[in-house]
Order: C-alpha cells, then structure tokens, then sequence
C-alpha cells in the first residue's frame, strides 16, 4: 500500500459532490415510493358492489408488486453509497495518519456488501429514530 496518494482536500471535494449526488437521489427515491402509491391506487379497482373500500384492480396489484420487488435493491444502493462514503473517510483519516495498515483495512471493509445491519439502518435518522423508507 505504499503506493498511495491521496490528497485529502481532493477527497473531501468527492465526497463533497457525493454528498450532494446521494441527497438528490434520497429525494429521487422518496418520490418514487410517493408515485409508486398513488400509481397502484389511481389505476382503478375491480368493479362491483362492495361494502367499503372496492379491492385493487389487476394494474393496482402489479404496481404494488413491483414496488416490493425493488424495495431491497433501492435499500441495497443507499446502505451501499452510506458505507462507502463512511469508508472513504476512514480510510482517508488513517492515511493522513500514517496507519496504511489501517488505511487498507478500512478500504477493504468499505468494499464489501452492506450488512444486514447496515441495511435495516436505511431510512432511519442518527439516534435510533425511525424514517420513510421508499417503497
């Protein structure tokens, strides 16, 4: 690892734009869960007499379908861009240290998947307290 080269305000520049790249798509993806909804309700409903609210129609259940389907892979990509910016910043932090060990540790952690844990962490705030998730 003695290759390294980082510049350290070139990498806060990065994660910088990252930064304002992953607020953007959290808003993206906040409005996909948002039209996703309104799409399975507005596509009409089977018809009928019914007591109360009439059942979902066909195109209603699809959408809702593929909404689940993608919920994980929407969770996936946010838990991943959170852990590799976390990463990043770690590693960047052992390396103006002078630790390259555990510069190269951190890099190498920040590249694997996200964990289980990592992934129920999506859509909650700092501190426990739950959030929207999409979807």
């Amino acid at each position: 690892m003695t290759g390294w080269d980082i510049t350290p305000s070139g990498v806060a520049s990065v994660l910088s734009l990252v930064g304002l790249a992953a607020d953007d798509l959290s808003k993206d993806i906040k409005g996909y869960g948002e039209s996703m909804v309104d799409a399975a309700r507005f596509v009409g409903t089977i018809s009928g007499p019914y007591c109360g609210e009439a059942p979902p129609g066909p195109v209603g259940v699809a959408v809702a379908d593929f909404a689940s389907d993608t919920k994980s892979s929407i969770t996936f990509m946010a838990a991943r861009t959170k852990k590799t910016m976390d990463g990043t910043v770690k590693a960047t932090t052992e390396y103006v240290g002078g630790d390259l060990e555990m510069a190269a540790q951190a890099q190498r952690e920040a590249a694997k998947a996200p964990t289980p844990e990592e992934l129920a962490a999506v859509g909650k705030e700092p501190g426990g307290k739950g959030g929207k998730q999409a979807g």
